[in-house]
């Protein structure tokens, strides 16, 4: 979280408790609005059950003439038929009212328990609030952070800035998910705003590229959830023409890195998680070989339940790679826990099992690197540890 970071030019933002959520003085519903149209790209959950503002949002864009997101938290409107998508729908044309604008120049999101409609009238004032408090400020990218969290602990916010023909360009991201956290994407949302001027033509698959490298490499426990959003919103109040060439390709790392930051935060605030973990895959012959290598060990229990008990169990890292579905011999693999080699070309390497266990145990940033010898392809991934409070937390969470 970076609680100095300032919103781009030209965007605005609120966040207000409408009493969506059973603490009725939680902030449940954003508002984040660009004072001109602007490019707007999005990347959607890949569950074929899809919640209603995922529909809408997901049939308005990628597109030039976006002027808002509305985000509401602790209601999913997922599983809701036809008054879901009606409801999101009427989300939409309650903040183009506002705006004067159309409603299709306004995306929905919502976060939050799954199969009950939306309380729409609690949320009609909660918008006429929240249109009425917007403004440009430090403090409100943090609130629109907050106003989207659900089980989070805390709001996750990520700036970069750059000085891009001739002109300095802001990016400005939030993030919500604690959990429901598996690729391709899970019951997470992300904005990211920009006053740089670039076309949705190359906004679409600068975002996707984007979310491929960072939040289709995080897993919480593997769930893909039905709400799953991203959205890039580019104004293009920084002046200039649209970015190209080389200040094209230095936006899209800038926005890569926006995102990554935000991934990451994710799961380092994941459910009931003691350890950051990152895995590096390296040496095999796709990228997409590398990656579902790493998936598999990031989403395996045994995996997770040995680094939260400080178990340096080597056999089920190398088990979990051995059924990703990628070929490969037993001799084409090592392996590396926080710098220890523990498996060399298929073959166990002695290590003082104790002082290791102790490291594992203390240590919360765990590294597992895999090499192998096929090709030079690899992937870094990010997960967690798996833990009592998290079975805790989502065995009660909707009781």
């Amino acid at each position: 979280m970076n609680s100095s970071a300032v919103l781009p030019l030209g965007f605005r933002a609120a966040a207000v408790a409408c009493g969506i959520k059973k603490d009725p003085n939680k902030l449940d519903l954003s508002l984040i609005v660009s004072d001109r149209a602007a490019a707007a790209a999005g990347v959607f959950t890949q569950n074929r059950v899809a919640a209603a503002p995922v529909q809408v949002s997901r049939s308005r864009v990628p597109s030039n003439g976006v002027r808002a997101i509305v985000a509401n938290s602790g209601n999913a409107n997922a599983c809701t038929g036809e008054g879901g998508l009606a409801d999101a729908r009427r989300m939409t044309e309650l903040v183009a009212a506002h705006l004067g604008c159309s409603p299709d120049a306004v995306l929905v999101c919502s976060t939050g328990i799954i199969g009950e409609r939306l309380p729409i009238a609690k949320i009609e004032l909660g918008i006429q609030k929240a249109a009425k408090e917007i403004v440009a400020g430090s403090e409100t990218l943090e609130l629109a952070a907050r106003g989207i969290m659900t089980t989070d602990t805390v709001a996750k916010t990520s700036v970069r800035s750059a000085e891009l023909n001739d002109r300095l360009i802001r990016l400005a991201g939030i993030a919500k998910g604690a959990a429901m956290i598996g690729p391709n994407m899970a019951t997470m949302l992300s904005f990211v705003m920009t006053d740089a001027c670039v076309h949705s033509e190359s906004l679409q698959p600068m975002l996707k590229a984007a979310v491929n490298q960072s939040f289709n490499r995080i897993s919480v426990e593997g769930h893909t959830s039905t709400n799953d959003t991203v959205l890039v919103l580019a104004n293009g109040a920084a002046g200039g023409s649209a970015l190209s060439g080389v200040a094209l390709a230095q936006f899209a790392g800038l926005l890569r890195d926006v995102c990554t930051e935000l991934a990451q935060a994710i799961v380092r605030d994941a459910e009931g998680a003691n350890h950051f973990v990152t895995i590096d895959v390296e040496g095999l012959r796709t990228d997409a070989e590398a990656h579902r290598v790493a998936k598999a060990i990031a989403e395996s229990p045994l995996v997770k339940t040995a680094i939260y008990g400080g178990d340096p169990n080597w056999g089920r890292f190398v088990s979990a790679a051995g059924y990703a579905g990628v070929e490969f011999a037993e001799r084409d693999l090592s392996l590396w826990l926080n710098g220890l080699l523990l498996y060399d070309h298929g073959v166990p390497v002695p290590f003082d099992a104790a002082d290791t266990s102790d490291r594992l145990r203390k240590e919360k940033e765990t590294h597992l690197r895999l090499q192998f010898t096929l090709g030079t392809a690899r992937c870094q991934f990010w997960t967690c540890d798996l833990t009592e409070e998290y079975i805790k937390l989502n065995a009660d969470y909707h009781t």
